[in-house]
């Protein structure tokens, strides 16, 4: 028994160390064995907690102690003082534990604590465990989980390690109060009894009550619940109801959550429905080591037909093909072939828009669904990219699927070089294209566009960008007369256009700082002259226009080359840019200014009406944000005729407030509505009413938080239609683990035929429970 004396003096010095510090660095004094087996010295191996090994009950037990006494008669070793014992995977803690030799039983007593292989800690008064701790009994429990959740019995029983049956327990997730530990938490579940089943991650509650504040509100005779500690785990999600809706009634939806191994899951959902048949959807994911997989599908059977109405331009619309079986995919991939190169694709399809509308199918509200697929590679300076598109129309009352296009193949290559000799950096872009309609124009397109940007500066601070720049395209196409163009031919085109560009921009930046260093002021000269042969804008050279339908001519797109969104529709001729910008920063305050005016000496009198650049002094364009506290900051832009003195295009945005409260708004004003524009032959007649109403629309919104509140409100109206867009609010109590939200919403426009409709949207959240929503 030389043994003894010697690990008494180790344990007597080891006695301050703390309880981590035992769980992880100690040294094996004793070696308790099963009975009848010899002891025996030996050297530990690490203890893990979490190390998904299994325990037996022939695993040694190794401790460590203040003080270790030893009942040959009894054959029983009391351990006192700060007690620590771990045998495979499982670690006790205890005041006092008295462990039977011939039983293999382990009596604990006071502060007692054992940590389970899922990594919660149990805290008990009293526990007698046996079989490599994974049986026995423990009183007065209390368990600690991820996220804050706690879990409380009067008394438990350990089966084999994978069950915890308790009596009496309660449950919670929220913060218990430090100063009166008796006063209930916010919410919590009261059960007769509950199972934990640490082999499937799930806890069973019998006969349970949730208590808010104390107070019972809800009785149910059986919930389950996942295990705070299960990262994924299969089963049913949070219900939901809906008491009415215009096109399902009233439905219900089951959600169903199922892991499927490591690297992917599946959402799967059952609506049910008093207005329509069911809907069966889901939502399946897989992240690969070289990339990822999406697949959002559903199918119904939907028992609308179709309605009849007037859309915006006066004609007669109906959604055929809209009715019974119907469905939707929407796929979403990309997948890297090396490191250079990779692929994917977004592919969306839907039976019928008025299918999405129905079953709000999440997109529907937009005017198309875009699908495509790709291949891109990646390179020093250099970018390429082979893809094609695909577009399925949702709102009939715009545009038909028939006017959209297919594009199969388009290429893009884009590179950057390295700056030579000269200083100056060369890049190189196209975009090439085939376009086929069934309705309206098909082309091809091949362009090359070259650029060189020499950059330089002045001992007096001018900074100069000289800029030599060549567009080329070649086109073919053919229904030229119908959408977009309209022009006025039948036969297939073979053109092309080139346009050289040189371009010299300067900027003289003179700055000072005052305050002491604290402020900067800055005074911004800048001067742009621009050449190239003037084109017209290509407008009766029977070119096609697939990327140049929008013109832009404002604060952003002054000193461009182009003011095109693309390149079928190039800006030529001699025309000079002017502008003036200021800013001044201090102390956190900011004011930023610019104003600026285009001169051309030709004028293109069939471009967009109110392009800004009807005269050779185009309209002058300003903008302005201002920040002059962290309580008020402002920004606006402009576009002014100063021929006529009208304002041909502003916007504006402010935010206000303090600390707890905020009101914002914004103001938006055009003498056209551009998106109608091509919607019609302009050509042969002329613009419609919808392009020629003007857009005037005014925005504002508030918002207010205080301590665990918060509430919102915000509202759109359309000063020109005299009606409102949308508006809505919201308000809701949040706190460490619960939350609830009022949401009101109601939208004023007609999409697809669909009228104004008001949306109810309340959530209740209970933290590691879910949220349940009605709608």
């Amino acid at each position: 028994m030389a043994l003894r004396p010697f690990c008494c003096a180790l344990l007597r010095r080891r006695s301050t160390l703390s309880a981590a510090t035992a769980l992880g660095s100690v040294a094996a004094c004793l070696v308790i064995s099963q009975p009848k087996a010899a002891f025996a010295q030996f050297k530990p191996r690490s203890m893990h907690v979490n190390s998904q090994q299994r325990t037996s009950p022939n695993d040694p037990a190794t401790f460590q102690a203040d003080k270790v006494d030893y009942n040959d008669v009894e054959h029983t070793v009391t351990w006192t003082g700060n007690v620590q014992v771990w045998q495979g995977d499982r670690v006790l803690r205890a005041d006092k534990i008295v462990y039977d030799r011939d039983s293999g039983l382990m009596a604990a007593r006071g502060n007692v604590a054992t940590i389970q292989p899922n990594g919660s800690v149990i805290y008990a008064h009293y526990a007698e465990l046996t079989g490599g701790m994974k049986d026995g009994i423990m009183l007065h429990v209390n368990s600690t989980m991820p996220d804050n959740a706690k879990l409380a019995a009067n008394g438990m029983r350990r089966t084999g390690g994978k069950i915890n049956d308790m009596s009496r327990a309660v449950y919670t997730a929220c913060e218990i109060c430090e100063k009166d530990k008796t006063r209930p938490p916010f919410w919590q579940f009261r059960a007769f009894n509950a199972t934990q089943d640490l082999e499937h991650q799930k806890i069973d509650f019998r006969d349970a009550y949730l208590d808010i504040l104390g107070v019972p509100v809800v009785y149910l005779p059986y919930f389950s619940m996942t295990d705070p500690s299960a990262k994924r785990r299969s089963g049913f999600l949070m219900p939901g109801l809906t008491p009415h809706d215009r096109y399902l009634g009233t439905y219900v939806t089951i959600p169903y959550y199922w892991v499927i191994n490591q690297q992917s899951d599946m959402n799967i959902q059952g609506l049910f429905a008093t207005k329509t048949g069911p809907q069966l959807s889901g939502l399946y994911r897989n992240r690969l080591n070289f990339g990822q997989l999406s697949v959002r599908a559903g199918v119904a059977y939907d028992t609308h037909r179709a309605e009849m109405y007037t859309n915006n331009f006066g004609h007669q619309e109906k959604s055929g093909g809209n009715h019974g079986l119907q469905g939707h995919v929407f796929i979403s991939g990309n997948f890297s072939i090396n490191k250079y190169w990779r692929a994917g694709a977004n592919i969306n399809y839907t039976s019928s828009a008025n299918y999405m509308r129905d079953y709000r199918v999440q997109g529907y509200g937009a005017d198309t669904l875009n699908s495509n697929a790709y291949l891109e590679g990646f390179g020093t300076g250099s970018y390429n990219r082979l893809d094609g598109q695909y577009y399925e129309g949702l709102n009939q009352g715009i545009i038909h699927n028939r006017d959209l296009p297919l594009v199969l193949p388009r290429y893009t290559y884009s590179f950057t070089g390295q700056p030579d000799m000269l200083g100056g950096r060369l890049s190189v872009n196209t975009t090439d294209f085939n376009v086929k309609r069934d309705n309206g124009v098909s082309d091809q397109r091949g362009e090359l566009q070259l650029n060189w940007n020499r950059p330089f500066h002045t001992k007096m601070g001018q900074q100069f960008l000289l800029t030599l720049r060549l567009d080329s395209m070649v086109y073919r196409a053919r229904k030229l007369y119908q959408q977009p163009t309209y022009y006025n031919t039948s036969h297939t085109s073979v053109t092309g256009q080139v346009l050289p560009t040189i371009a010299l921009k300067t900027n003289w930046p003179f700055v000072r700082t005052f305050e002491h260093g604290r402020g900067t002021q800055l005074i911004e000269p800048i001067v742009q002259g621009i050449y190239a042969p003037n084109t017209g804008n290509n407008g009766n050279d029977m070119i096609p226009n697939e990327d140049s339908m929008s013109y832009e001519f404002t604060d952003s797109t002054l000193f461009a080359l182009n003011r095109y969104q693309g390149t079928d529709r190039l800006d030529g001729g001699l025309r000079g840019n002017v502008g003036v910008h200021a800013n001044w920063t201090w102390d956190g305050h900011i004011v930023d200014l610019l104003a600026g005016e285009s001169f051309q000496q030709h004028i293109t009198h069939d471009m967009i009406p109110y392009s800004g650049l009807d005269h050779h002094a185009s309209d002058v364009v300003a903008r302005a944000r201002v920040i002059p506290s962290q309580y008020f900051d402002f920004t606006a832009r402009m576009r002014l005729d100063p021929h006529k003195t009208k304002i041909n295009f502003g916007d504006a945005l402010f935010s206000a407030g303090v600390p707890h409260f905020r009101i914002r708004g914004g103001y938006i004003y055009e003498p056209v509505t551009p998106y109608y524009y091509f919607a019609t032959n302009y050509r042969a007649y002329s613009p419609n009413q919808l392009y020629t109403t003007q857009t005037s629309e005014l925005s504002g919104g508030v918002s207010v938080d205080w301590q665990n509140w918060h509430a919102s409100g915000f509202s759109r109206r359309s000063l020109s239609r005299k009606n409102f867009v949308s508006l809505g609010g919201d308000l809701g109590y949040d706190n460490d683990c619960f939350a609830i939200d009022f949401m009101y919403l109601k939208q004023y426009t007609t999409i697809g035929g669909q009228q104004r409709n008001s949306t109810y949207l309340v959530t209740v959240s209970l933290k590691t429970l879910g949220a349940f929503g009605l709608k």
